[in-house]
C-alpha cells in the first residue's frame, strides 16, 4: 500500500475505447490555458484539453506518450481520467496521414469558397500539427 501513494491511477479513453490505464509517477497534459503535470495526490481538477500529446511516467521509468486530439481531464488525489476527442498511442501516428491532413487545412484556408468554414479548417490544421509534434519529440527520445 505503500507504493501506492507514490502513484496516480490514469484512464486515457476516447471514443473507440480504452487507450490507457495503469499507474504513473506523474502525468503531463495539454490544458487549454496551458500544459500541466499531474503527481499523486494533485487537487482536484476538471479542464479542457486541446490537441498535443499526453505523457505518463511509468512507476518503472518508462515513459508513454499519447496523442490527444482534444476532450477533457479530470483530476483527483489518486486518479486521472482523460476523456479525448480522439486519442492514439505516439507510435500508431500516421505522418502521411497527418502531413495530407495539414495540407488539406492549409489550402482550405486559402479557399474562402470552400466546403469548409475557417474555423474547421484551424482546427483541423492544431491536430495535424500537434500530430507531427509529437511524432518529432518521439524520434528525438529514440535518438
Amino acid at each position: 500500500m505503500a507504493e501506492a501513494a507514490h502513484t496516480i491511477h490514469v484512464d486515457i479513453v476516447s471514443a473507440e475505447g480504452q487507450i490507457f490505464s495503469g499507474e504513473a509517477k506523474m502525468v503531463f497534459a495539454p490544458a487549454s490555458q496551458g500544459d500541466v503535470g499531474i503527481a499523486p495526490r494533485h487537487a482536484p481538477l476538471l479542464t479542457l484539453l486541446k490537441a498535443g500529446e499526453v505523457r505518463v511516467q511509468t512507476p518503472d521509468g518508462q515513459e508513454q506518450v499519447f496523442f490527444v486530439g482534444g476532450g477533457a481531464l479530470e483530476v483527483q488525489p489518486t486518479k486521472v481520467t482523460v476523456l479525448a476527442d480522439t486519442a492514439l498511442r505516439a507510435k500508431d501516428i500516421d505522418e502521411a496521414a497527418a502531413l495530407a491532413a495539414k495540407q488539406r487545412a492549409e489550402e482550405a484556408l486559402k479557399d474562402a469558397s470552400g466546403h469548409i468554414t475557417q474555423a474547421q479548417a484551424l482546427a483541423e490544421l492544431a491536430r495535424a500539427a500537434a500530430q507531427l509534434k509529437v511524432l518529432e519529440r518521439l524520434r528525438k527520445i529514440r535518438s
